[in-house]
């Protein structure tokens, strides 16, 4: 017993220890720039949260600057046995990078729909017959993952990046995102030029359900346009209480959104304009700014994800190694969440 409480005391500072890192990293992201450089690095790392790429990019870069490894930014990530999976090993003496991730535990009930009659299953416990069973995220625990370059053995199989000229978009986006706009419910609506859009280069009308583009833009500048319009349309209805109290920062959320889907696509991101981060993360009563950050990130990288994984087209990896298996990598990723709010720091942070 006092060895349980003692690896739980440990665990517990090592927790304590990330999510104080955590802070101080979303603490540095100050201009607008600082936050275009976070939202590009999490689109090559988009199979993990936010949170966790930015304690993944602090890490390695205080590994590059000791001379650990070779390069300031990792390329592909994954945890120890993942690793063993693909016939390479780590080196030894390489420390891994401390992440955050789930802690599930499943529960049972006669009467699902009662939520005070769900009760937590021991390890091991069956539930009885005729009870119903669900995952549910509980809290947090420190785990660790490798970059490629410390780590040795086999070859990993690399997959073709996309090439683009100057104003190209890759072939199918277009469509794919206008896809993804009828889908919703939406008419999107060609105009030729912003006049008819009061000088905007688009617009999301929840009135009408049209979202409209202008067509005197380069292709790159279209799609742009259409998944900022996109990401208005997913995350800021006016029937959605969080997208009216959060208004403020929905223009920051939509750019967002369309950066790490062009970043995904290897598309140049130079153009895309966010505003000094304190002009809009201090805008929520209640929430301090590296919260606001924290959350924020998390809506655009999830609807950027949801974005992603509905396109058919070629996309830069998302930071798991090329070839490893999904059994292995769900290892490295969280299970579902069935009731969010149980644990809110694990929603922001944990994946």
């Amino acid at each position: 017993m006092r060895v349980q409480k003692r690896d739980l005391a440990a665990r517990e500072a090592k927790l304590e220890a990330l999510q104080h890192r955590l802070t101080e990293s979303v603490g540095t992201l100050v201009t607008g720039e600082d936050w275009k450089r976070a939202l590009e690095f999490a689109a090559k790392f988009r199979a993990r949260s936010f949170g966790n790429t930015m304690l993944i990019a602090a890490q390695h870069f205080a590994a590059f600057q000791e001379g650990r490894v070779p390069e300031p930014a990792p390329t592909y990530v994954a945890g120890f046995k993942q690793w063993l999976n693909l016939n390479r090993a780590v080196v030894k003496g390489q420390s891994g990078y401390a992440i955050l991730a789930p802690v599930t535990a499943r529960f049972a009930s006669s009467n699902p729909a009662d939520p005070d009659s769900w009760r937590r299953l021991a390890r091991g416990e069956k539930p009885a017959f005729g009870e119903a069973v669900r995952s549910k995220l509980v809290g947090l625990k420190p785990a660790y993952v490798w970059d490629i370059s410390q780590t040795d053995g086999e070859p990993i199989p690399e997959t073709p990046r996309p090439t683009l000229l100057q104003g190209q978009a890759p072939e199918g986006l277009w469509d794919g995102l206008a896809d993804q706009i009828t889908a919703r419910g939406f008419e999107l609506r060609l105009v030729s030029n912003s006049k008819s859009i009061g000088g905007a280069n688009g617009l999301t009308d929840f009135t009408t359900r049209e979202i409209s583009v202008r067509m005197d833009m380069d292709d790159s500048a279209q799609v742009k346009t259409l998944t900022h319009e996109l990401a208005h349309a997913m995350l800021h209805s006016p029937d959605d209480a969080d997208a009216a109290l959060h208004r403020g920062i929905a223009e920051v959320e939509a750019e967002s959104v369309a950066l790490m889907v062009a970043a995904a696509h290897g598309l140049a991101t130079d153009d895309y304009t966010i505003p000094y981060v304190a002009s809009w993360a201090s805008s929520v009563p209640g929430k301090t700014p590296v919260e606001v950050v924290q959350s924020t990130a998390e809506r655009v990288r999830g609807a950027a994800v949801t974005i992603l994984d509905g396109l058919d087209t070629p996309q830069i990896g998302d930071g798991n190694p090329p070839g490893l298996d999904r059994e292995a990598l769900a290892a490295g990723r969280s299970a579902p969440v069935v009731e969010p709010a149980v644990h809110r720091q694990a929603e922001v942070l944990g994946r």
